[in-house]
């Protein structure tokens, strides 16, 4: 991990659990594994402060745990999924666009909580959805357990791993459970969990009082063991499916795309998640799973194949002619071509269109001299050059030398400009992140300068609606808001209108760290 990684993250951490669990975080995540006592003598921090913090982090799935040859308890931080923090909006906002309100309100709460049972979660989604509907009108606890149900069925949400019960062995002690995690049950909901008998009597309160009685590890291995959790890797598919649908739709047109979105929720059953090419589909069956309200042809469907097939980049490969042609989504070229692309967005928007250009030529001829260059993009010699050599010392560009000679004196090597898109990746991430920190840290600023002026905004708030609940007139309710000045209301909007602006530009942020770190992850592998 890199120092601007490291520095996000903490950031992060500070944002979303405070300054305790970010301070613990950053030792783990510089120091490597660690075990208890040692994290409370370098930290300075009270060992119960240390325990509950690390209970936060394994909670979230941020840390985990193993046990020491010696005997003793390590921990250890994921940054990368302490990184996933600035991702959560985009995850609720899936959730919400695949399957309505209740579906965003599941993901809210489970990414808010880290771990946690259906019946708790369906429960608070429910009163939530009752909470914001008018009078008279009411969402009942099977709509929303269907849309639990669905986003299981899908794989967007998945069983946490669960305690070992075999009680004979030493390491199930009270110290360190052992988690198991099994595939065939990992996304199925469990009878028990879906009985209803069974939660009414969870609203009646039986549970609730034998709750009361248990501390620490006297928690039943069933309460453990029926806990779900947000499946990452399933919304990061769906993320990039998106994302080369959308490059298929800008290229061609929006037909093409959904040819392209067919082709890829076939490959969701038939191929690997992390698969570099999907499985091979004919032409009839993309045709046959293509939505019929598209009114798209079978001849059209042919076409656009051709076309994907043809194209420059090589998004989709033909295999051969059996079922009216045989072809693969080439999903490792499809992402290089969009961290290609986003590369080249940066390149013109920091230097120009005609830095851009050369960018371009070299990506496409891999390797040129300096008069080669200037010669195939057109551009006169001294602006050529000024060019090439500013993308070169930003890293953007890389040397490659070849010697005539076995002295390799200068005169006698050959200088060829090429460019590493695994090194440009990897640079581009590293300035993503610092970017994000300043993000993070310019809200952070932002909300504390006018920390007084929001809180009052809030207090008003909070006695307006007391208000309008206990049925009082306009005039006191006009009288309340009146509390806060014309100048505070303009400048609350320009807060609002800043804060808005960072949050944008923080998801924005995003998915271009998401298109960069996937395509290294497709190169590394």
């Amino acid at each position: 991990m890199s120092e601007k990684e490291l520095i996000a993250c903490s950031l992060l951490l500070r944002e979303y659990f405070g300054e305790i669990v970010e301070a613990v975080s950053m030792y783990l995540a510089r120091k490597g594994s660690t075990p208890l006592r040692v994290l409370v003598d370098e930290t300075k921090l009270n060992i119960d402060k240390v325990r509950k913090a690390l209970c936060v982090l394994t909670q979230h799935n941020m840390v985990t745990f193993d046990r020491h040859k010696r005997g003793f308890v390590m921990y250890t931080i994921d940054v990368k999924e302490v990184l996933l923090l600035a991702r959560y909006t985009r995850y609720i906002y899936c959730a919400k666009t695949l399957y309505g309100d209740a579906a965003e309100l599941i993901a809210e709460e489970m990414l808010l909580h880290g771990q946690v049972g259906m019946e708790s979660v369906c429960q608070k989604v429910e009163n939530r959805l009752n909470e914001a509907l008018d009078e008279g009108k009411h969402v009942s606890s099977n709509s929303v357990t269907e849309k639990f149900a669905n986003l299981a069925q899908t794989h967007f949400i998945q069983r946490s791993a669960m305690v070992k019960e075999d009680e004979d062995d030493a390491a199930c002690s009270a110290t360190m459970p052992v988690l198991v995690s099994s595939a065939d049950n990992q996304f199925t909901i469990s009878a028990e969990e879906s009985d209803d008998s069974r939660k009414r009597k969870r609203e009646e309160g039986t549970s609730t009082q034998s709750k009361k009685h248990k501390t620490g590890n006297e928690y039943e291995l069933s309460e453990c063991n029926n806990l779900w959790k947000v499946n990452y890797d399933r919304f990061h598919q769906h993320f990039r499916d998106l994302a080369i649908i959308s490059a298929v739709a800008n290229k061609i047109d929006k037909r093409a795309g959904e040819v392209m979105r067919t082709m890829l929720r076939i490959s969701e059953v038939k191929s690997d998640p992390i698969a570099e090419v999907s499985a091979p589909m004919s032409s009839n069956e993309i045709f046959q799973a293509l939505p019929k309200e598209l009114g798209i042809k079978s001849s059209d469907v042919d076409q656009y194949l051709n076309l994907l097939t043809e194209d420059s980049a090589e998004f989709v490969g033909k295999l051969g002619e059996s079922g009216g042609g045989t072809y693969t989504v080439n999903i490792k070229k499809a992402i290089t071509e969009q961290a290609k692309a986003t590369i080249e967005s940066v390149v013109q928007e920091r230097f120009s269109s005609k830095a851009a250009r050369i960018f371009r030529l070299l990506l496409r001829k891999k390797y040129l001299e300096q008069k080669q260059i200037e010669e195939c993009a057109m551009i006169p010699a001294k602006e050529a050059k000024d060019l090439t050599y500013t993308l070169f010392a930003e890293a953007f560009l890389s040397l490659q030398e070849i010697p005539r000679t076995p002295d390799h004196a200068p005169s006698r090597t050959i200088y060829l400009f090429t460019v590493n898109i695994t090194q440009v990746c990897r640079m581009l991430l590293d300035r993503c992140y610092k970017a994000l920190s300043n993000i993070v840290s310019k809200r952070h600023h932002v909300v504390k300068e006018f920390k007084r002026l929001l809180e009052k905004q809030q207090r008003v708030e909070a006695i307006v609606a007391s208000l309008k609940t206990s049925g009082s007139d306009e005039a006191q309710i006009r009288e309340v808001e009146e509390m806060i000045t014309p100048p505070e209301r303009t400048q609350l909007q320009k807060v609002e209108h800043m804060t808005t602006k960072l949050e944008q530009s923080k998801i924005q942020l995003d998915e271009t760290i998401f298109i960069l770190r996937l395509n290294l992850s497709y190169c590394v592998r």
